[in-house]
């Protein structure tokens, strides 16, 4: 176990280690280590999801427990960043259940993950730190999300599926495109218009533009391989994946 998620801050990149339960600090240009701190005071939880939160100049983590009992993992915790190269214990925000998967909306301060055994998609005031919104995505195997700030829409990854989600209007589902099992985070192109969702079980990756009513078309259905579950949009019509097996990253391009 080591480093798991990173997150592009102003001049740093954050990175969560569940090696040793800390948030790190790196340069991004000179990529020097500029600090760790722990995770939690107890120790108790390792990082999962890490998202630097321009609105509110802060990191926020979703956890997991180092073992045992999930209930230390039911919460969010949140780091002040007003200095970009120190962070500071600030806050956390109790759940009800484990936090999976994070979407940002900087324009409208909010934060958006998943509460797997709720079954549910909730919004949060990146202000108040206060929950303002609580959707029923129809499934309760809830894992990544990728949002269309600029037409209020969010999707969210859902074990064999992705869900469209009405982020502007009560948060109503609006369409559903079916990928293969073994989803967990997806991507999805704002310039595009199009979503990208690796499956590991079914080894492919599904691209699908979204029209301005959030309704799904399928573009292509690309082979990949065993194990490959998380995707990132790049430039253009690329997009890129890990393969853990051979320890790689695939670069995939659509027409």
């Amino acid at each position: 176990m080591g480093p798991t998620a990173a997150s592009i801050g102003d001049g740093v990149v954050y990175i969560g280690n569940r090696g040793d339960a800390t948030l790190c600090v790196i340069d991004a240009k000179s990529l020097v280590r500029l600090g760790c701190v722990p995770v939690s005071e107890d120790h108790t939880v390792t990082p999962d999801g890490v998202a630097y939160v321009a609105a509110a100049r802060e990191v926020w983590v979703t956890l997991r427990p180092k073992a045992g009992d999930n209930a230390a993992a039911k919460s969010l915790e949140v780091f002040d960043a007003s200095d970009p190269s120190h962070l500071k214990p600030k806050t956390k925000i109790p759940l009800d259940g484990l936090a999976e998967g994070y979407a940002v909306d900087n324009e409208r301060g909010l934060f958006y993950t998943n509460i797997e055994e709720a079954g549910r998609t909730v919004a949060i005031d990146v202000r108040s730190h206060k929950i303002v919104g609580e959707w029923n995505p129809g499934s309760i195997d809830l894992q990544g999300l990728a949002p269309d700030n600029a037409r209020r829409f969010l999707f969210v990854a859902c074990g064999d599926h992705v869900v469209s989600l009405d982020a502007g209007h009560g948060g109503k589902v609006i369409d559903s495109i079916t990928t293969g099992p073994g989803l967990d985070n997806i991507d999805y192109s704002s310039d595009g218009k199009v979503l990208y969702a690796a499956a590991s079980q079914a080894a492919t990756l599904t691209v699908a533009e979204v029209d301005d009513s959030g309704k799904f078309r399928l573009k292509a259905t690309v082979p990949t391989v065993k194990g490959a579950r998380g995707v990132v949009a790049g430039k253009g019509q690329a997009a890129y994946l890990i393969d853990p097996a051979e320890g790689c990253i695939l670069k995939l391009t659509h027409k």
